[in-house]
C-alpha cells in the first residue's frame, strides 16, 4: 500500500516539502504494518536500500552483547526515520528493531529519494542531521556506561526521553507522553532491574514512578542537578 500525501507529510525530514515533490515521492513508498512485539528488523540482516519512517506506533531499538545481554538504545516515535545503514551505509541492520505497539513503517526507494534530494538538497541536511544526533546520543550511552554512575544515567535518560518524545502537564509536574517500564529502562542503561526499582526510590522526591512505566518528573532542576552528576554523591552497590 502507498502512502497518501498526509501520511508524508508527517515525517519529520519530508514535512517542509511541496504539494509537488510529495506527490512525486509517492508512487515509491510502501506502508507494512506489525503488530505489538513483532519484529521489524532483526540485527545483522540485510536491508534494502531504501528509507525506513515510523508513520505510527512505537518501535524499540535494541542491541544485542556476545553474552547475550541486550542494551535498548532508542524508542522512535511517529514520524522518525531509522536504519541508516540501509541508506547510507552498507545495508546490515545495525539492531533489531521491534514494534512496542502496533506499528505503521514506511519505506521509500534510494533512487527515488536521490532524485528528490536533487531537487530539493534540504532533505539531505535534514537526514543528516537526524543521523548525527543519534550518533552523538549512542556515543553518550557508550560514554555514560563505561564511566557514569547509575542514576546519572538514569536521569539523563529520563531527560532525553523528555525531550525527545515530549511531556504533558500533570497536577505534580510533568508526565513522560511515553510509558518507560523498568525492565527497559535497566537495559537501557545497563544495570539490573533491582537496582533500577531501588534507584527509582531513591529519587522519589524528583521523579515519581507509577505501575506501568508512567513516569513524572516533580523536581525539573534537581533532575537536571542529577544529570549533571552533582545532585547526588551516595556511592552505586555493585551489581
Amino acid at each position: 500500500m502507498q502512502a497518501t500525501l498526509e501520511q508524508l507529510a508527517q515525517i519529520s525530514v519530508f514535512a517542509n516539502l511541496t504539494a509537488s515533490e510529495w506527490v512525486d515521492l509517492q508512487p515509491h513508498t510502501r506502508i507494512q504494518p506489525y503488530s505489538q512485539g513483532e519484529i521489524v528488523m532483526h540485527e545483522r540482516d540485510r536491508l534494502p536500500t531504501q528509507l525506513y519512517a515510523l508513520l505510527s506506533g512505537a518501535l524499540q531499538v535494541a542491541k544485542t552483547a556476545f553474552t547475550g545481554k541486550e542494551t535498548i538504545l532508542r524508542t522512535l516515535s511517529a514520524g522518525e526515520i531509522f536504519a541508516a545503514p540501509a541508506l547510507l551505509g552498507d545495508g546490515i541492520a545495525p539492531a533489531t528493531v521491534t514494534a512496542l505497539q502496533d506499528a505503521q513503517v514506511l519505506t521509500i526507494d534510494r533512487d527515488a529519494l536521490l532524485t528528490a534530494i536533487q531537487r530539493n538538497p534540504q532533505i539531505a541536511l535534514k537526514i543528516m542531521v537526524v543521523f548525527n544526533q543519534r550518533l552523538q546520543q549512542l556515543h553518550q550511552v557508550v560514554h555514560g556506561l563505561v564511566s557514569e554512575r547509575a542514576i546519572v544515567r538514569l536521569a539523563r535518560l529520563i531527560q532525553y526521553t523528555a525531550l525527545g518524545q515530549g511531556v504533558e502537564q500533570h497536577g505534580e509536574g510533568v508526565c513522560l507522553r511515553v510509558l518507560m517500564p523498568y525492565y527497559q529502562i535497566a537495559r537501557s542503561i545497563g544495570i539490573t532491574y533491582e537496582e533500577c526499582v531501588r534507584l527509582f526510590k531513591q529519587l522519589q522526591e524528583i521523579v515519581s514512578y507509577h505501575r506501568g512505566g508512567k513516569i513524572t518528573i516533580l523536581d525539573g532542576e534537581g533532575l537536571e542537578a542529577i544529570a549533571s552528576g552533582q545532585g547526588d554523591r551516595t556511592p552505586d552497590p555493585p551489581l
